[in-house]
């Protein structure tokens, strides 16, 4: 699915945040846990520490901070929100929903609030569905919640999977403009991936002794985010005319640093415009991208009018990509 914004209504981002967690794990922790070494780690996914949430610390608690922060950039409070998706994998439960939880905790007691669940993905579907509803009137202020705890879900014995993900959670408040903000979104799943990234025994469907843990086959995983975070991005860029040299800032998924130089050099995107804090967070899943925009607006590098171009892929197996001019909100 791709389509180009409404000319008519413009939407933008007026806030941004994101929050991590405090504990840090190093590779060379892991590698008292499982077989690996910080070398092995950083060879082949470029990621050196992730942080994880304490016992106590559920969905709800990583993305209240972001999602203040998010608020008081954009000089709103939770009362101006009539519109609260939670893209997510782990909500604090299957329900009450996670967003409903934080849309209570800001005294938003009139927004309409659900989660969304497309894996990796999910921030930047649920960017599309808010860009959607304010676009078309049904919301003035949307705000959109990208988080995982994935530490949750793991097998910490298995070291294919647990040397890639950490916990963490980013929000973004999104509003009418007078600018340009979004100029297209592009979206797509193959469920007939799903196998390759599942977590069997976690909902309707009945396993034989599931233990409700991440299963991941890394090699096919590979080959479909080595392809698809570059088809997803040359199709919004082609729907909007747009070259690739005309990109400012590249924020893709935080996967796996090999993912993304592959993609990159694909592209043609000189590695100065690409944001990468994947050997710091590792993949966090919905929370990745929101958490590396925040870096790049850390780094002075959203600046008014830069070209910036989102792409995630993730579980389902599902892909989407955003391209906007960023503004002063």
């Amino acid at each position: 699915m791709i389509g180009d914004a409404r000319s008519d209504v413009r939407v933008t981002i007026t806030g941004l945040g994101a929050y991590a967690p405090e504990r840090v794990i190093t590779n060379d922790e892991l590698a008292q846990m499982v077989d690996t070494s910080d070398e092995w780690i950083v060879e082949r996914t470029g990621i050196r520490e992730r942080r994880i949430a304490a016992d106590s610390q559920a969905l709800s608690d990583l993305s209240l901070p972001a999602v203040r922060q998010a608020l008081e950039q954009a000089g709103s409070d939770g009362t101006d929100v009539d519109l609260l998706i939670v893209a997510t994998v782990t909500p604090d439960m299957m329900f009450p929903s996670t967003s409903a939880l934080l849309a209570d905790q800001l005294g938003a007691t009139d927004a309409a609030a659900y989660d969304l669940s497309a894996g990796c993905t999910g921030f930047m579907y649920a960017l599309a569905q808010a860009y959607g509803m304010v676009a078309s009137g049904l919301s003035r202020r949307a705000l959109v919640v990208g988080g995982d705890v994935l530490s949750r879900i793991l097998d910490w014995s298995d070291r294919s999977t647990v040397v890639l993900f950490g916990d963490g959670a980013g929000a973004v408040v999104l509003e009418p403009s007078e600018e340009a903000g979004f100029l297209a979104f592009e979206l797509g799943a193959d469920g007939g991936g799903g196998e390759h990234l599942w977590l069997p025994g976690s909902g309707s469907r009945k396993f034989d002794d599931p233990d409700r843990l991440v299963k991941m086959n890394g090699r096919e995983v590979f080959k479909f985010a080595t392809r698809v975070l570059v088809s997803s991005a040359e199709a919004v860029l082609e729907r909007c005319d747009v070259s690739v040299e005309d990109v400012d800032v590249y924020v893709p998924h935080q996967a796996n640093v090999r993912i993304i130089d592959h993609a990159t050099k694909k592209l043609g995107i000189p590695s100065e415009r690409v944001v990468i804090n994947v050997d710091r967070y590792g993949n966090t899943s919905s929370g990745s991208i929101p958490l590396a925009l925040a870096d790049a607006q850390a780094d002075d590098r959203l600046r008014p009018g830069k070209l910036v171009l989102m792409t995630g892929m993730g579980a389902g197996l599902t892909w989407g990509s955003a391209l906007m001019r960023w503004t002063e909100g």
